[in-house]
């Protein structure tokens, strides 16, 4: 492969979300300084045994008993080929590779809603802001009944099907027919698609007066800056605290997690450097003059915190810049390179490995499980194990003389104990099923609260007599709770409806400000940057 200026360096994670686009990350992207989206591959030195797999193909193709799909045996090779090498490189199809590029840059072209499938009515219940869907009149509430000349009330429409109809080319245009208020309306909304974008920060907001609460989702082209412009809002309003929240972040740009770590410092730094057998040591060093570089900082992570964000992690950990809360990181240290094709396909690559600035490597280990590659159908998903321990292969002490270990992901400074409800099968089924969701859509849709947002945040609590009808809703559909399980799931399932509740009526800060009420990372962080008063015979107040 040629190597030129128009590399970019990506980090894969194996996971995360963006609720609006409905995509799923299976790989999370670092940009090195470049101008150009990727490298092109060339054949270059190319060996007489490297001609095999093509001169396979030519004679499929011209001596086969049965007419065959080329381009499906070549995806299939090449498939076959990178899912053998580790568990992150990959190959992307061209949807796939566009769908990423989407999600990591926070843009895509469409009209910007969001809907949840409620007894084969489309329901409305997000509207991005400024987005074109809120241009042309679409409100939280509002029903589909037809979309251009398909009814898809009343039947069962794939959601891909429904995403086919709703997105399209910039300038484009879309009719939608609602049903508003019991009144359906005679006359569609024409909407015009054009560029939508979706903000990589989940939440900024002041947890407490002098304390600042910023989450985010992912290390997209835009978070450095809307990060520094959050910071900058922050301080306006008194934050001299803060608490960054970097759980279920699967990572994202490179280059971004650099920009972003270097807020926190003052000086000169060394955030990361990357090293592989064909790739020479590269530092990667901040900036300096950061927007927030004085005030204290907690850094929330948990086992879904990947790749790029574990970068921010293990940096600010390194230098004592941050105390790190939670759970162990995910354990992701592998460097990708972003090979495109022609046909918009790619390859994204594993090239090398990054430490953190003492030198630590948080990649965990992971070996083959040949015993996956029976069902044919699904033989390279789940071809890798990663091994879940953590490894302190190598202890290191920072200059305040902390020790920290490689190996296995990074390791908090204050431990946060999972909440085994939150692991059992039964919540898991809960969730899985989306009948939280069909619930709230199903009660608490019929009219608005008599709420504001921050009474409704301060002050909503859902009622016993709520959860207890809930547990019966999910008996009729054949969950059963039995009342020990009830007493137990009580607090994370009323926090879940609660937030559910306020992201319809207030929209998606509101689902994250409200399960923040009774989060336990954020209240042992807000402790931590809020001592408690100590009385003179040391009781607490």
């Amino acid at each position: 492969m040629q190597k030129g200026t128009g590399r970019n360096i990506f980090v894969a994670a194996t996971y995360a979300a963006t609720l609006f686009l409905g995509l799923i990350l299976g790989q999370n992207y670092v940009d090195q300084q470049s101008n150009k989206p990727g490298s092109s591959l060339v054949p270059i030195g190319l060996s007489d045994n490297s001609y095999k797999i093509q001169q396979v193909l030519d004679l499929l193709s011209n001596s086969y008993v049965d007419s065959l799909n080329v381009d499906s045996l070549q995806n299939g090779a090449i498939n076959h080929i990178v899912a053998h090498l580790d568990p992150y490189s990959s190959y992307l199809l061209p949807n796939e590779s566009k769908a990423q590029s989407e999600a990591l840059e926070g843009t895509f072209e469409g009209i910007g809603l969001e809907f949840f499938n409620l007894n084969d009515t489309l329901l409305v219940v997000g509207v991005i802001s400024g987005g074109p869907a809120e241009k042309a009149g679409l409100k939280v509430g509002d029903r589909i009944l037809r979309i251009d000349s398909t009814y898809v009330s009343g039947r069962k429409v794939a959601q891909s099907t429904v995403d086919k109809m709703v997105r399209g080319k910039k300038g484009s245009s879309v009719a939608m027919y609602v049903l508003r208020d019991s009144d359906v309306r005679s006359e569609p909304f024409k909407i015009i698609r054009d560029q939508v974008n979706v903000s990589s920060i989940d939440v900024s907001y002041m947890v407490k007066p002098t304390i600042g609460y910023v989450r985010i989702r992912r290390f997209g082209l835009k978070t450095a800056e809307d990060f520094k412009a959050t910071i900058k809002e922050l301080k306006k309003q008194g934050a001299q605290n803060l608490i960054l929240d970097l759980r279920d972040n699967g990572g994202g740009y490179f280059h971004i997690a650099i920009r972003l770590a270097s807020e926190f410092f003052k000086d000169r730094k060394m955030l990361v450097y990357t090293e592989g057998a064909h790739e020479n040591k590269r530092e990667y060093y901040s900036e300096g003059g950061g927007e927030y570089t004085d005030g204290k900082l907690i850094v929330l992570i948990n086992e879904g915190t990947a790749s790029a964000s574990e970068i921010v992690a293990g940096a600010v950990q390194d230098w004592d810049r941050a105390t790190v809360v939670g759970r162990r990181s995910y354990g992701k240290g592998i460097v990708q390179e972003q090979f495109d094709f022609l046909d918009g396909s790619r390859i994204n690559l594993s090239i090398s490995r990054y430490y953190t600035p003492l030198g630590r490597s948080i990649q965990k280990k992971y070996t083959a499980n040949w015993s996956n590659m029976i069902d044919y159908a699904s033989m390279y998903r789940g071809l890798w194990v990663l091994d879940t321990t953590f490894a302190n292969a190598q202890m290191y002490k920072t200059l305040a003389g902390r020790e920290l270990f490689s190996g296995g992901g990074i390791s908090p400074d204050i431990k946060i104990s999972i909440d085994s409800n939150t692991l059992s099968l039964l919540y898991q089924e809960i969730v899985k099923s989306s009948y939280l969701e069909q619930f709230v859509y199903e009660r608490f849709t019929k009219q608005l609260p008599a709420y504001s947002i921050e009474n409704f945040i301060q002050g909503y609590h859902l009622p016993q007599a709520e959860y207890d009808r809930f547990i019966l809703y999910l008996r009729e559909r054949d969950i059963i709770v039995n009342e020990r399980r009830s007493k137990d799931l009580l607090k994370l399932i009323q926090s879940d409806i609660e937030a559910i509740v306020g992201r319809y009526y207030f929209g998606r800060e509101a689902y994250f400000k409200v399960k923040n009420r009774r989060d336990e990372y954020v209240r042992r962080a807000i402790d931590l940057l809020q001592p408690r008063a100590i009385d003179p015979i040391g009781v607490s107040e």
